[in-house]
This record gives structure tokens, sequence and C-alpha cells, in this order.
């Protein structure tokens, strides 16, 4: 994980793989900084969140929650497309600082629930994460321009399918 430098100084411990550990651990604190408050909040949110259950909500954050910490995992084995998963993951989470998280704050003039893990903890991990990424050429820019977007996308879709695969399984609440 820890790879060494190879110019003078001290080594480099926010390499590709350090900085997504970091990662996985940000979209973990972020995900539980929604769970506590989102699904509340979402019920007066309008049209920048669909009213969501807490229990629904839990679920799907718990699922990608840990599919966080699975492509981490891989990508660290060596996975280069692993790498390209977690990179899309990451931009997904950067997009996320925006839409919804800061928007909703500053349209509803109130806090959306996961604004300060997203500004505060996901913006610059996610930032570093793809910077190195590019810098130690694990990701390639013209794959990363499709791949990116795609994993991003694919995530986004993946979250109304979550609400929606827990709100069958449970029933009624």
């Amino acid at each position: 994980m820890f790879r060494a430098n190879t110019r003078s100084g001290p080594p480099d411990i926010l390499d590709f793989a350090s900085l997504s550990l970091l990662f996985a651990a940000a979209v973990t604190l972020h995900n539980l900084e929604e769970a506590i408050w989102l699904p509340g909040w979402s019920k007066h949110a309008g049209r920048y969140h669909v009213p969501v259950s807490a229990r629904q909500f839990r679920f799907a954050v718990l699922v990608l929650t840990l599919l966080a910490w699975v492509i981490v995992g891989w990508s660290a084995l060596g996975s280069s497309f692993a790498g390209y998963l977690v990179s899309g993951y990451a931009l997904a989470m950067l997009v996320n600082v925006v839409f919804p998280h800061l928007a909703a704050t500053f349209a509803m003039r109130r806090y959306a629930p996961g604004t300060a893990t997203a500004v505060l903890l996901n913006l610059p991990v996610t930032a570093l994460l793809l910077q190195q990424g590019f810098a130690e050429e694990k990701l390639d820019p013209d794959t990363f321009l499709w791949a990116g977007p795609l994993v991003a996308i694919t995530i986004a879709m993946s979250i109304p399918v979550l609400f929606a695969a827990r709100a069958s399984a449970s029933g009624p609440e």
C-alpha cells in the first residue's frame, strides 16, 4: 500500500491505494451521517429528494458502503478494472457534493444531511484520489473519460432500485 518515493524526501504515503482506503472510510462516514438524518429530512425536501423510509435508505447506503469497501479491496489486489470502479465511484461522490448536497442546502436554506461530510471529507479525498490515480498512471485519461461516468451513472441509477428492493422485501412499514 505504501510505496517508496523515488525522489529524495519522505515516503509518499498518500498513494492511490492509501487514498482508496481513505475514500472508503469517507464514504462510510458520509453514508452514516445520511443514514441517521436523511430519511426524516426527505419527508420535507420536496423536489430535492424523494421521501424515503429509514429502512429503505439504510439498506441502500449499507449496500453502497459495502460496495465501496469491496472494490477498494479488489483494487488493492492489483486489479486495474477495480481501479476504474473505485475512480468512477469517486467521481459519483465528487458530483454528489454539489448535486444534491450543496444545491439542496442553498436552495432550501436549510442543512441537507450529508453536506458536512460531503464537503469536508468526500470533496478533498475524491479529488486527491483521482489526481493521484492519474499521477501514478493507474488511470488512463481516455479510459476514465468513459468508464468514470459510466460507473457514476450506474451507481446513481442503483439507488432507486435499492430503495425499491428493500420496500418490496419488507412490505409495509
